[in-house]
């Protein structure tokens, strides 16, 4: 399992931890399976329940678009079904995806958010995802994403040049996710002393391990980053060491771009490769298989809530900007990034392994 490689000093009881974590995200999962008489009666359009699942723990980014959604998209399907949230952390919402597609029905009785990196795993050649993003039925996303990479002031970190010299504690929420695998890749293609802290259910156990100077830092989405912490990046308790996103984030003017220091074009490609989730933003998804109508009344669900004014004015005051996809445009993306040059998605796959 790469996630525990180049953790630095401290991997073997890093990885233990996470071990555990991914044991009992596993664990969980048994009482779920064993439901599809349940999850049969509640399909989608039934008036029933829909479940929500959220590939990581309680508190996160994708926490909080997960719920939000939940409590504006039923009215659009047919019964106006209520949806309930359910969370399902492990390996940065791997175990999740792989649920999704083996075990979950497919009446559209289930749908999840999961990291947006998570799609290019089985790509990127890791072992543990046992899903086809390409055959999933992808609903849509609420945004895109600018990520970030942030250090506390207190940290030893002030900016991109220091990490030519100093190491940089780096929390790690699982593999899948840009917090592990941005860390990893810039230090090996770039140069950047990264080290990851591994073991971390979710970024705001991140946002206090840093406070408490466990960690220095965390590459993670903006919009997380202002959420959870919405005076960080004005008060200067954090300084942005760059950004990554098709384009420079109007929130942050001034922050330097990731691509800015790519040395020539093939690290340039390489980076443009690593950073693609971005365009995936908080990626809902369905299981495979899902009948045309079903899959369709879910996107068009999901369409009408990223117009609701009830669900845009709570988006706004939780600083969840919404920038939305259809389900049928973030399927194109993700069949253009599988069609990535081979040797680019070896490079990169090689740099994360």
């Amino acid at each position: 399992m790469y996630a525990f490689l180049n953790l630095g000093n401290g991997a073997s009881s890093q990885a233990a931890k996470y071990a555990a974590l991914l044991a009992l995200s596993l664990a969980s999962l048994m009482p779920i399976a064993s439901l599809p008489a349940q999850a049969q009666d509640n399909a989608a359009g039934s008036g029933k329940q829909v479940r929500m699942v959220i590939g990581f723990g309680p508190g996160g980014g994708y926490d909080r678009w997960g719920r939000n959604l939940a409590r504006f998209m039923g009215k659009y399907l047919p019964g106006s079904p209520t949806i309930v949230p359910q969370n399902m952390p492990g390996a940065g919402s791997i175990v999740a995806l792989n649920w999704l597609s083996s075990v979950a029905p497919k009446d559209g009785s289930v749908m999840a958010i999961v990291a947006r990196d998570a799609p290019l795993a089985p790509l990127s050649g890791m072992g543990q995802a046992r899903f086809d993003p390409l055959k999933m039925s992808w609903i849509g996303t609420p945004t895109k994403e600018t990520n970030v990479c942030i250090v506390h002031k207190d940290s030893p970190i002030k900016s991109v040049a220091d990490l030519s010299k100093t190491e940089a504690l780096m929390g790690d929420t699982g593999p899948g996710t840009g917090t592990h695998t941005y860390p990893i890749v810039l230090r090996d293609l770039l140069g950047f002393k990264f080290r990851l802290i591994a073991g971390y259910p979710s970024s705001t156990d991140v946002f206090i391990a840093m406070e408490r100077g466990e960690t220095h830092g965390i590459c993670e989405s903006l919009d997380s980053v202002t959420g959870k912490k919405p005076t960080w990046i004005s008060d200067k308790t954090v300084t942005v060491l760059f950004q990554a996103g098709d384009k420079p984030d109007p929130k942050i003017p001034g922050v330097p771009s990731i691509y800015d220091f790519a040395r020539n074009e093939e690290e340039r490609k390489s980076l443009r490769f690593l950073y693609a989730g971005q365009g995936i933003g908080r990626p809902f998804v369905a299981p495979p298989g899902l009948p045309a109508d079903v899959l369709k009344s879910l996107r068009d669900a999901f369409n009408m809530t990223m117009k609701d004014k009830e669900f845009r004015s709570e988006s706004a005051k939780q600083q969840l900007d919404i920038d939305p996809e259809t389900g049928e445009e973030l399927e194109r993306l993700i069949r253009e990034i599988y069609a990535t040059p081979k040797d680019i998605v070896d490079k990169v796959s090689a740099l994360i392994k």
